[in-house]
């Protein structure tokens, strides 16, 4: 297993994983400098064109930070597209990507030839989050170049499959990049992503309590204050199955352990699909990882902080095994 070289100045093998609202420019500019790649959906950019100016932004940013630090250059960015048929701006956004050639982009609910073809008309690098080993079949027959496994325990839309079990399937044919998602949120578990056959650690729900996020601050605290057994996995949210934090279905007027189920026919996102609360707005979004914050801090803390235990990590392993 490999990098490819778009991604061979990472500090960290990591990938900020895009979060619906919450990340925006100052969260996405912030992580690539820190050396990990940074990501946003593109429908956070509101209204369309405005997702013109913030690659704009971007792309002048970075430049002007690897001009004034050459030793450290910046990660490369990445663009999320949903490809569900509720999403009637893919077209228009791909073409503001096009313009940009964004370096890396990320496609969810739904695999597309074209979609991929397009991506590589400009030399951009795609990877395709998957929760199975069926759909990560699909996605790499349909162009894609890399994989995102989805596995239990991830925030927002997650699998049902243990990372081990999701891993082992799709290495027995695979041999191409995979960034797995689930739970991680320390250094320790960076490493073990790797030993299980990742390249990368895919991280979402950590960054929502980081000051660049965009996210109400009660939002952030609650990241911060919570533990694995305050995520709740329901599809009535969006009609796609989800883990969210407890604490925002009980404010909602809601019982978290009797949701019934949603409706995959009303998704439609930002707007609470099934549910008159709205998700990601109202229903927050998080990942069983987040017992492991313990503050809210700035994007480049928290990179130094997993830096230094995935060193840490790497060293007890050595001892341990006299490697």
């Amino acid at each position: 297993m490999s990098l490819p070289a778009v991604l061979d100045r990472l500090r960290l093998p990591v990938i900020g994983s895009p979060l619906f609202i919450i990340s925006g420019p100052d969260l996405v500019i912030a992580q690539c400098k820190a050396g990990i790649v940074g990501s946003f959906p593109a429908l956070n950019a509101r209204p369309q064109t405005q997702l013109d100016e913030w690659l704009h932004r971007i792309t002048e940013e970075l430049a002007a930070h690897d001009r004034a630090h050459p030793e450290a250059p910046s990660a490369p960015y990445a663009v999320n597209h949903i490809v569900h048929r509720s999403n009637d701006r893919l077209e228009a956004d791909l073409h503001t990507c096009a313009k940009w050639k964004v370096p890396l982009v990320i496609t969810s609910l739904g695999a597309r030839v074209e979609l991929n073809q397009a991506v590589h008309s400009w030399g951009g690098f795609v990877f395709h989050d998957i929760i199975n080993n069926t759909f990560a079949r699909k996605a790499i027959e349909k162009g894609a170049d890399a994989l995102v496994a989805v596995a239990a325990g991830a925030g927002g839309h997650a699998g049902r499959l243990s990372p081990f079990a999701l891993m082992q399937e799709i290495r027995e044919w695979f041999d191409g990049t995979i960034a797995l998602s689930g739970a991680i949120a320390c250094g320790r578990s960076i490493l073990a992503a790797q030993a299980m056959g990742a390249d990368l650690a895919y991280i979402g729900s950590p960054w929502i309590a980081s000051n660049e996020a965009n996210a109400p601050d009660p939002y952030k605290q609650a990241i911060a204050d919570c533990g694995a057994d305050d995520i709740v996995y329901s599809s009535l949210f969006t009609g796609v199955h989800g883990n969210y934090l407890r604490p925002s279905i009980v404010a909602a007027g809601m019982d978290p352990d009797n949701l019934p189920e949603g409706d995959l026919s009303a998704m439609d996102f930002g707007s609470g699909g099934s549910s008159d609360a709205k998700a990601w707005k109202d229903i927050w979004g998080a990942g069983q990882g987040i017992g492991a914050v313990k503050a809210v801090t700035p994007v480049a803390e928290q990179v130094a902080r997993l830096a230094a235990e995935y060193a840490l990590a790497k060293r007890e392993l050595a001892r341990r095994t006299g490697a």
